[in-house]
């Protein structure tokens, strides 16, 4: 069971919505810098923003305090990704490991290009479609590296430790070997998801080749060397929102008052704003074979 929870305020599919995390004493944390980047050893955690088969483009809101998930915005309209042929959506539970940072102002080695910006992307390849907000622990497995308009952009492949299969699944060579074709979808839809939306399609470092679970964890393990370094103000972010509850040596942390704060200044949970009904989505499970 997760020592975490989410809230939504506002309605899904809003300018306004938003998803916060709680601890297990249900206090108000931020997803970027209070859930540890470890879950156990070798296991790390993954805040999950968008369920499997899903369109909404939803992100950890890096720049707002306390870091929920919201739902992207450009030209002040919500962002959805198209349904790119042949597939439905985002093709795994897609999210970011916390306490990570791909910085902008460090050029990657194997890249040669700067940080997106943001926490580190996961792909969860699971049969269990997973929920907005929700709280994984993960096996990492392998990592693609991404060229996003002239931005390093790394996507980590992994499992949700909790899944039937997951003891099968040890390094990157295990997912060609019992998903055939699945490694080759995802690159295909990295490269032409913006396409839709008038962009180039994105390039791939190391010929887009998949690199392997150790290389995956030393890229992760720089990440939150990077994120350590914010946090504590020996970078400046430039915007970014260091607010956190639990980070001793961080100029920015705050008390679970001064979090609730935050929250409470916004309209509150769906169910009482709403002037109409709510729709509940239920996703069925699925299985990628």
């Amino acid at each position: 069971m997760s020592r975490f929870s989410s809230e939504e305020r506002s309605a899904p599919f809003t300018l306004e919505y938003r998803v916060f995390l709680k601890n297990e004493k249900g206090q108000y944390i931020s997803p970027f810098h209070d859930i540890p980047m470890y879950a156990d050893k070798d296991v790390f955690h993954m805040v999950v923003e968008v369920p499997r088969w899903s369109n909404a483009k939803m992100e950890i809101a890096t720049k707002d305090p306390l870091n929920p998930i919201k739902q992207d915005v450009k030209k002040g309209k919500l962002r959805y990704v198209a349904n790119l042929f042949p597939y439905k959506g985002y093709i795994w539970n897609y999210g970011a490991i916390p306490q990570t940072w791909e910085d902008p102002g460090h050029s990657d080695k194997h890249t040669g290009c700067c940080g997106d910006n943001d926490p580190i992307d996961v792909c969860e390849i699971g049969s269990k479609v997973c929920a907005r907000g929700e709280i994984i622990r993960v096996k990492v497995l392998g990592i693609l590296a991404m060229i996003d308009e002239g931005e390093t952009d790394w996507k980590v492949i992994a499992i949700n430790v909790d899944d039937p299969d997951a003891a099968n699944y040890n390094d990157i060579n295990d997912v060609k070997r019992l998903k055939p074709g699945y490694l080759e979808a995802t690159v295909d839809w990295f490269r032409r998801y913006k396409v839709p939306d008038g962009k180039p399609e994105n390039e791939f470092a190391f010929n887009a080749e998949f690199k392997d679970k150790d290389f995956a964890i030393n890229i992760i393990k720089s990440t939150h060397d990077y994120w350590k370094a914010l946090v504590t103000k020996k970078t400046d972010g430039k915007g970014i929102s260091c607010m956190n509850t639990t980070v001793s040596e961080s100029p920015f942390r705050c008390d679970p008052d001064a979090a609730r704060a935050i929250v409470d200044a916004l309209p509150p949970p769906c169910e009482s704003a709403c002037t109409l009904p709510c729709t509940v989505v239920s996703y069925s499970h699925h299985s990628v074979q």
